[in-house]
């Protein structure tokens, strides 16, 4: 049978989504818990592969197993195997035509930025962080640039192996209260650093370094070297895959409060 899992995850203690070498993955130790749940190996694929550094609340993920368990050994037995920084949220089998990657019709991310001329304390690693002032309107009109289908070429890393640098944009909106930036971008899919290079690019606008334009013109250009420098991966989090309601999966739950409309002071 076919099972799907949400995962969340502190990516700060891990070196990213997928397995490596060095079994110090989520991958590495979900696989490794689950198979001690099934008692025979397990292989998992996730929606998305997210770097070191990057966090996840609303991580997708399947495996295939030929074990009878119950919805809460697939949660609570996986968990109970997990370090700490990363739990298994839910388990529902789905169909086998169910995929956690290629069946999902949306990503969104979101990227916490706190603005301060001292580097945070208690949310170092959790939130990204900029020491001069930020301004919210030209930041939001360059935004609004990027919206729709484009060739993101300009966004990409030089190691992303994704067949198309064309990807739609759906969403793309930046709220402040106090401190606290977030960036909010939804799209069918996301290339690799595709997320930290736009929010790069929308800072250098928002601390007066270009006009709102130049993102178009960046878009436009398709060379990476034009746009700003890759942004740090401790304020990203994978907030939500969505699926069509065919496969009834649970919907994403918010784990943190700057994840609602009520940011912290």
């Amino acid at each position: 049978m076919k099972i799907a899992i949400g995962v969340a995850y502190d990516g700060s203690a891990f070196e990213g989504w997928q397995s490596q070498p060095s079994g110090r993955t989520v991958q590495d130790h979900l696989e490794r818990a689950l198979t001690s749940i099934a008692a025979h190996p397990v292989r998992s694929v996730a929606a998305g592969r997210t770097d070191a550094g990057v966090h996840a609340l609303g991580q997708v993920a399947h495996f295939e197993t030929g074990a009878e368990r119950p919805a809460q050994a697939w949660v609570r037995g996986t968990n109970s195997a997990l370090p700490e920084a990363v739990a298994v949220q839910w388990a529902q089998t789905v169909p086998e035509a169910f995929h956690a990657r290629y069946t999902a019709i949306a990503r969104t991310y979101r990227y916490i930025l706190y603005c301060h001329p001292v580097r945070p304390a208690v949310l170092a690693r959790r939130v990204g962080w900029f020491h001069g002032p930020l301004a919210l309107e030209p930041m939001q009109a360059a935004g609004r640039l990027l919206l729709g289908e484009h060739d993101f070429s300009a966004f990409r890393s030089s190691e992303c192996q994704a067949k198309t640098p064309v990807r739609d944009v759906r969403k793309l909106s930046i709220s402040q209260r106090g401190p606290y930036f977030v960036f909010e971008l939804t799209a069918d899919a996301f290339l690799h650093h595709m997320v930290r290079n736009i929010v790069g690019c929308l800072v250098h606008v928002g601390k007066g370094g270009r006009p709102p334009q130049w993102l178009a013109e960046v878009l436009a250009a398709r060379e990476r070297r034009l746009a700003a420098p890759t942004f740090p991966p401790d304020g990203l989090y994978l907030a939500e895959v969505r699926y069509a309601p065919e496969w009834s999966l649970p919907g994403f739950a918010p784990m943190m409060p700057f994840f609602s409309t009520a940011m912290p002071e």
